[in-house]
């Protein structure tokens, strides 16, 4: 795809991956994604901002074949889906400068070899003029790595952000065209790469609400002509309040556990309880982060194996701890053989998580009318939990 123009002399380029459906080797793409780089062509100097994923460099170098000279490469975060083409920019203008923030160059030298004397370190609030067109740069750190910053252009009122609001999906869309699509896209990005870092954004929004925005670039998915579309989003999902949803991530072998997860689920539904449910066999780990950003309460349903929980059931743990949620309550439901530790097992899987544990349900064998009732007694104490902190 071609160079793409955005305001006069502000330019996106790129490129748009329709067909990965992983990212990181870990984070499903439903609907691929694109790797954002813009050009910006000051009356006196001209700065490229991020780059490419290494394999799409070559789109990047065609999309640059026109431009003479770039003055200035600014690095706003250095995990390589942004930087990795860094060095064949620098090969072909030898003569450019990195800007990035001083942890940023550390991180650049190691990842990719940046020689150390083509680097230009920026302070946060540091300016850096093109001529008609003055970068200003803010330190932005935690979203996602410890050395990212953001760019804001003072005359155009354009904060180019790269992974701040950023959502992973391809389109021949430039500007956000369809809100739904992108507020669903924009969410799972969130929760799986922004959520552990909340309390810390939370800061990098407040220091951003003194800047007059009228467009946001991030370095994945579509332009917001409309800020605050997404700044609103991500306040509600930083400082909104949990809702009055259960997540049940569970798995099962023998089908005992899914007798206990059919029960549990319908008797939450009767107390006006929400619930959003995944069979960890076939989760799409997107789709369970999502849920977790709203959820207050996480009920983990699990039989024993090998004396602990499932291994599926593990992980769902894992990635909750990581994650760190704003989930107020917890509690475990599954069966058992013989015997084991299973809820000590997982209770100590998660020591981000500040939550209270409600009485968890275990049986041995088959659920009993005794095991259901237990199960009505674990969804009468979630309903009054939420209700007595208003999320019902």
């Amino acid at each position: 795809m071609k160079a793409r123009k955005i305001k006069d002399h502000i330019y996106w380029m790129g490129s748009v991956d329709w067909d990965s459906r992983l990212f990181d080797s870990l984070i499903p793409l439903p609907d691929g994604t694109s790797y954002n780089a813009y050009l910006i062509e000051g009356s006196e100097k001209t700065a490229l901002l991020d780059s490419v994923d290494p394999p799409m460099a070559h789109e990047l170098l065609s999309q640059l074949e026109g431009v003479s000279k770039i003055d200035y490469v600014v690095s706003q975060h250095a995990e390589q889906d942004h930087s990795g083409t860094i060095p064949r920019v620098l090969e072909k203008y030898p003569g450019a400068k990195v800007i990035s923030t001083p942890k940023a160059k550390g991180i650049l030298i190691d990842l990719l070899q940046i020689p150390e004397e083509s680097f230009i370190t920026v302070k946060d609030g540091e300016t850096l003029s093109l001529g008609d067109k003055t970068l200003k740069f803010i330190h932005a750190p935690w979203v996602h790595w410890p050395e990212t910053m953001v760019t804001y252009i003072e005359e155009d009122k354009i904060l180019f952000s790269c992974d701040f609001f950023g959502s992973h999906i391809a389109t021949t869309d430039l500007f956000v065209t369809d809100e739904g699509r992108v507020y669903e896209a924009a969410k799972r990005y969130f929760a799986e790469i922004m959520m552990p870092f909340r309390t810390v954004i939370k800061k990098n929004l407040e220091k951003l609400a003194s800047y007059d925005i009228e467009m946001i670039a991030p370095g994945h998915g579509q332009i917001f002509p409309r800020p605050a579309f997404i700044l609103d989003a991500y306040r509600d999902w930083i400082l909104g309040p949990p809702r009055n949803t259960v997540v049940l991530p569970y798995v099962t072998m023998h089908k005992s556990t899914k007798q206990m997860v059919d029960y549990l689920v319908s008797a939450l539904v009767e107390k006006g309880v929400k619930v959003e449910l995944f069979n960890l066999t076939v989760v799409d780990i997107g789709k369970l982060a999502m849920a977790l950003v709203d959820a207050a309460t996480i009920v983990v349903g699990t039989p024993t194996i090998l004396a602990g929980p499932h291994p599926y059931a593990a992980y769902a743990a894992f990635l909750a701890n990581a994650l760190r949620p704003q989930t107020k309550f917890l509690s475990i439901i599954g069966s058992y053989g013989w015997g084991g530790k299973t809820v000590e097992v997982l209770a100590g899987m998660i020591p981000n998580l500040k939550v209270e544990i409600i009485d968890p349900v275990l049986c041995k064998g088959a659920p009993t009318e005794q095991v259901f009732k237990a199960l009505d007694d674990l969804a009468a104490a979630i309903s009054a939990k939420h209700k007595e902190n208003g999320f019902i």
